[in-house]
C-alpha cells in the first residue's frame, strides 16, 4: 500500500475520533484502532514515513497517537 494511502486512512481515523470531547480518549481510540486493525507492516510504514517527514501536516490526534507514550 502506498504511503499516501496510509496517511489518508490514518488521518480519516483521527478525524472520526475527533468528535470525542476527551482528547486523551480520542488519542487512545486512534492508537487502539491502528494497533487492532492495521498490519504490523502498515504500522511500521506509517511510523517510518512520519519520522522522515516530521514537517508533514497530520491530524493532531494521529500525531499524538504516533508520538506520545501510551498513557500520557
Amino acid at each position: 500500500m502506498s504511503a499516501e494511502s496510509l496517511i489518508k486512512m490514518a488521518n480519516q481515523i483521527a478525524q472520526y475520533f475527533s468528535s470525542e470531547p476527551d482528547n486523551a480518549l480520542a488519542v487512545k481510540g486512534v492508537r487502539q484502532h491502528i494497533q487492532s486493525f492495521w498490519t504490523p507492516g502498515m504500522r511500521r510504514e506509517l511510523s517510518a514515513w512520519q519520522e522522515k517527514h516530521p514537517e508533514a501536516v497530520l491530524h493532531p490526534l494521529l500525531l499524538a497517537a504516533l508520538t506520545e507514550p501510551e498513557g500520557a
